[in-house]
């Protein structure tokens, strides 16, 4: 299996639009999940922890604006990127956008194509794996196209869920992961697995980086998770 797809929350209360959208989302190889009011969004952002949120302006109850303000000042959803689109191509609607966090402002009507790069571009900050980029950390170097891992340029062997979770931890050197987020980012959020599940493979992940040598990279934060350094 390769790098978990990423999944992209889809805010848009025209039916014909949320469909447009999501069916070229998916098109591209993204996981879909869909909302069509504000209200509904925030549920999902909070339930489903989604890669990226594409968020229309104008929704009924609560507006992709406030939407997109709460969803920024909750430490959970902060460092979600969020793209937002608006009819409203005024300069100022587009900086009261930005102000707000959102953190790409698209106008209405837009070329589907462009917000696809859009999508991508964001991603590759934030989950460069997941659009094919090269990870490196000190001496180890993750190639997600090629699924080929070195350490000091000599080659690893890793098994499909050690590449996974060494990504996850490359993506985001310093970060702790629970087991929990672990179990959502690896094997998926539909699968039952048991945590304990997770420290077995964080222990072949050890054994595979340390196969030639060299220091564990991979921190125990205990009560917390892991890191990597």
């Amino acid at each position: 299996m390769s790098v978990e797809q990423p999944t992209v929350l889809v805010v848009e209360d025209e039916p014909a639009q949320r469909e447009v959208l999501s069916y070229n989302l998916e098109a591209e190889g993204f996981r879909v999940s869909r909302a069509e009011d504000g209200e509904q969004a925030l549920l999902l952002a909070e339930e489903e922890s989604p890669d990226i949120i594409v968020l229309d302006w104008m929704l009924p109850n609560v507006s992709g604006i406030e939407v997109c303000r709460r969803l920024k000042s909750r430490p959970e959803t902060r460092a979600v990127p969020v793209i937002m689109l608006s009819a409203r191509a005024e300069e100022v609607d587009r900086v009261r956008g930005l102000e707000t966090g959102a953190d790409d402002y698209v106008v209405k009507p837009y070329s589907v194509v462009e917000l696809m790069a859009r999508v991508r571009a964001q991603l590759r900050r934030t989950r460069p794996a997941s659009v094919g980029e090269r990870l490196e950390y000190e001496d180890i170097v993750l190639d997600s196209e090629t699924h080929r891992v070195t350490r000091a340029e000599q080659p690893l062997k890793l098994g499909p869920t050690e590449f996974r979770l060494l990504t996850t931890f490359m993506e985001k050197p310093g970060r702790v992961w629970t087991r929990e987020q672990l179990l959502d980012r690896v094997w998926g959020r539909d699968i039952y697995v048991d945590t304990r599940t997770v420290d077995v493979h964080i222990g072949r992940l050890r054994k595979a980086l340390c196969q030639h040598g060299g220091g564990d990279p991979l921190r125990t934060v205990r009560g917390a998770g892991y890191a990597l350094g």
